[in-house]
């Protein structure tokens, strides 16, 4: 990995970090009543919780993979790279919102507003892999063409899923969520997927 690389993903490593560290904020306890109680009803955060840490999550690992193939960057792949990582640092805020609102009044806002995220979260992602891979612009000497295609062909379904999921909202914002932890699990073995590389 050249120098260039190494810079830009200690930097996202980081960026990383403190947007899934940052999630747990959204956990708030009563001063008062049945402790049991409320613990019980805070399972909004729990499920948004879990749903945004696992994604942030799959998608470091996702980035640490395809900058493996990088040989180098430029400014404007640099630029893209910043946008991802805003979007990232950014998915604290609505899953907070969905913590504190699903089941409630405002979950339909909250809702869309999470779901936007990651719709834009997705758009960037894929940018930021078409711009690097297109031509080979910024792909290292040696990496095979089906390493690309495989990276591809996992990040395909990205936008399209996570637009239903924002189509979803409008009708029930609680299958949304739902559907955005099963868009999770989707992605969860996304490395094996890359592992096919060797596959025309």
């Amino acid at each position: 990995m050249e120098p260039g690389t190494v810079r830009m993903e200690t930097f996202s490593d980081g960026i990383f970090a403190i947007a899934a560290t940052l999630l747990v904020l959204e956990f708030g306890i009563a001063h008062n009543g049945d402790l049991g109680r409320h613990l019980l009803h805070l399972w909004p955060s729990y499920l948004a919780y879990v749903t945004s840490f696992v994604t942030i999550g799959i998608i470091w690992m996702n980035h640490h993979h395809t900058v493996s193939l990088m040989g180098r960057t430029d400014r404007t792949f640099l630029f893209i790279n910043n946008l991802l990582l805003m979007t990232v640092a950014f998915l604290p805020f609505p899953t907070k919102l969905v913590a504190q609102y699903l089941q409630g009044d405002g979950e339909q806002a909250a809702t869309l507003t999470y779901a936007a995220t990651f719709v834009l979260m997705s758009v960037i992602y894929n940018a930021w892999w078409r711009y690097a891979s297109g031509g080979r612009r910024l792909i290292a000497e040696g990496v095979p063409d089906s390493a690309l295609r495989a990276v591809s062909r996992a990040f395909d379904p990205g936008v399209p899923m996570y637009g239903i999921v924002f189509v979803v909202a409008f009708f029930s914002p609680l299958a949304a969520v739902f559907l955005t932890f099963a868009i999770a699990a989707f992605y969860l073995p996304s490395a094996a997927l890359f592992d096919r590389s060797g596959q025309p």
